[in-house]
Parts: structure tokens; sequence; C-alpha cells
């Protein structure tokens, strides 16, 4: 495959699911905020949120203050935003256009129907905007796994996933733990258990956690679902795993060894021996920054493997 081919490819899903990141940080933000003590963090929840989006820079360049419409404006309708919902559809539908024959026509419709859709959406209904982006993510999602032949196109399609995915839990789990944790007077109380509560109802994982753990919604079960259990599929384990094994399956294919997929196993190696006892007795927020940064540094060597740039 060519590598602008691959590119293309990696970048339609990565692109989707980060539009997925920003209603799932909405969401978060809109609910917490329906707590009439929301706020005794270290931020308020709508700076909470703006932190964790990685793009505050943009923010602070057109808007004066986080709240719900500031929010939802930047992140999903305005344009100069990079990472808002209606750029990363409009670019994930950009790449796959460029390569047309590379994907079955229901992968197409998926993401052209998202587009075309977006157009007739309004602000003022945040939850309906959230659910009606992971509605349009997981139909494409659906289409990629119903339809296309697995080959290298789909490993790469699948390594855009895996890696926005980790990056995706990784900011959520550190919007709850670092920035809108309470007071410690607070934690363990009815507006902590509410916020974990509330994080796993973000990542579609309230049900599968209660089926793993039952009802005890303590911090660290819940941080041990969200980083080292590999049978949740948002899980920072499940999702480097999936990335060593797409960079194994295209290793093989191409007959050649990469810098990105030695980088995955070892990262896989290191998160699989991890207990979450010490990743939160040393700093969990310390741990999901530094996640968050080797997960870019993968990103970029996934890039330089396969000779196509970061965008």
């Amino acid at each position: 495959m060519l590598s602008r081919t691959a590119e293309n490819l990696y970048w339609v899903t990565r692109y989707m699911e980060r539009a997925e990141t920003m209603a799932r940080l909405l969401e978060v933000g809109y609910r917490i905020a329906l707590m009439p003590s929301a706020g005794e963090g270290n931020r308020n929840e709508w700076a909470s949120i703006l932190a964790a989006s990685g793009v505050e820079s943009y923010f602070q360049q057109s808007y004066s203050e986080a709240n719900e419409t500031t929010l939802e404006n930047f992140l999903v309708f305005d344009t100069n935003n990079p990472s808002s919902v209606a750029t990363c559809i409009a670019k994930a539908r950009d790449n796959a256009r460029v390569v047309r024959t590379a994907v079955t026509s229901e992968v197409w419709d998926a993401l052209n129907s998202a587009f075309q859709e977006f157009k007739g959406l309004r602000p003022g209904d945040l939850p309906g905007l959230c659910d009606w982006t992971k509605k349009q993510t997981a139909a494409l999602r659906g289409a990629i796994e119903g339809t296309q032949l697995q080959q290298d196109g789909y490993d790469f399609l699948n390594l855009g996933y895996y890696l926005e995915r980790a990056d995706n839990t990784a900011r959520l789990l550190d919007v709850k733990y670092y920035v809108l944790l309470p007071t410690t007077q607070r934690v363990g109380g009815s507006v902590d258990n509410y916020q974990w509560i509330t994080l796993l109802r973000s990542l579609s994982a309230l049900r599968s956690f209660h089926w793993a753990y039952g009802g005890d919604y303590s911090p660290t079960k819940i941080a041990h679902f969200l980083i080292l259990n590999k049978t949740n599929p948002r899980s920072l384990l499940h999702c480097v795993e999936e990335a060593s094994y797409h960079l194994n399956r295209l290793a093989r294919a191409y007959g050649q060894s990469t810098g990105a997929q030695a980088q995955a196993n070892t990262k896989l190696a290191r998160l699989a021996e991890a207990h979450v006892e010490d990743i939160i007795s040393d700093g969990l927020h310390e741990f999901l920054r530094d996640f968050i940064r080797d997960n870019a540094g993968l990103g970029q060597t996934v890039a330089d493997s396969y000779l196509f740039g970061s965008k």
C-alpha cells in the first residue's frame, strides 16, 4: 500500500475518534454541572473540560470564559478549532475522499452522511449533539468492521482508532481525578461517587463496570477498569494491546519490523505489568500525563515508520 493511502486511512479514524472524544468530554461537563456542588475541585467543570481537550490555546484566542455555551460552540461547531466535531468530521471525510477506492461504499456513506447531517445541527441541545456524534462514530466503526477487507488498510484504520481512543480515555480519566476531584475531605462522598459514575457513563462503560466489579464504585476499581482491565474495550491496556496487534500484523505482511512495532510492544509489556495501587500512589495525574505524551510519541513513530506525517 502507498504510504499516502495508509496516511489517509489512519487519519480517517483518528479524526472520527477525536470527534467522539470532544462529545464525551462535553457530556462529562454537562452531567457534572447538574450537581449543585459542582466546581469545588481545582477548577470549575467547564474549565476542566477545556484543559483536558488539549486545545486551550485556541479557545483563548476567541473566548474569554469557559462555560456550557462557549464550550459547546468551541468543541462542536468552531471550525477554527482543529479538534472540534465540525473540523474532525470534515477532515475525516476529506481523507476518505482522497482514497475513495480504498474504502467500501458503506464506509464512505457513513462518513458522507455524518458530514451532510452535521450541516443541519444547531447549538442549544448539548446532550443531543453528544449522542448524535457518538452514533455517527459508531456507524463508521460498524461499517469498517462489517465491510472492509482485513488487509493492511484495515490495520491502518484500526491503528488510528486505538491510538486516538487511548488518548481519549486518558484525558477523560484525568479530568475526573486531577481537575474535578473534590477537596480531600469530600473524597469518597456523594459528590465524588457521582463524578466517578458520570465518568463511566461518558465512556459508555457503566454497565460493563458493574458486570466486572459489582456495585463497588471505588476510585481504585474504576481506575483499574479504565487503565488495566484488558476486557474493557476503552481501557488503556486494551487500546495499547490492539495497536501492538495491528503493528505486528503490518510487520508480518510487509516482512519488515519497524520502530513503531518495537515501541508499541515495549509499551504493552510495561503496562501489562503495572499495578493500579502503584499508579495511584505514585500520582495518577502524572501517570496519565506521561501516558498521553508517550502515546503521542508512538503516533509520531507510526508516521515516521510508514513515511507519512502527523496532523
